[in-house]
């Protein structure tokens, strides 16, 4: 892909565009942390990723794929604890909720630091 430029002044401006025809999605909560932590710390791949008009994508693969990756933990966590059924919330809610919490925030920190802040 050329990159064009456009002169303002004393400088040349890449022209950077959205394709009008696309449709994007939504980019979630996964794919704004992925864009704040490249922003923040991989400063070169965001701008090859930008001038590239492949940013969005990027940031759409990355959400798309961390809320896949965190359904499925989820689900084989309840699915392989016998203690979170629903048997088990009726009889000790309190108990149940400790180990969904427990569960969802080890889901969380899998999922970041695997897909999003690397």
């Amino acid at each position: 892909m050329k990159v064009t430029y456009t002169r303002k002044g004393d400088y040349l401006l890449p022209d950077l565009y959205l394709e009008k025809d696309a449709d994007y999605g939504r980019i979630g909560r996964y794919g704004m942390l992925r864009l704040h932590f490249i922003v923040q710390n991989k400063q070169a791949l965001y701008e090859i990723l930008l001038m590239t008009n492949k940013l969005t994508h990027h940031l759409l693969l990355v959400s798309r794929t961390c809320e896949n990756y965190y359904k499925e933990l989820m689900e084989n966590y309840i699915e392989n604890d016998e203690r979170l059924s629903e048997k088990s919330k009726e009889l000790n809610p309190l108990e149940w909720t400790k180990l969904m919490n427990n569960y969802k925030n080890t889901a969380e920190e899998i999922v970041l630091n695997e897909y999003v802040f690397i």
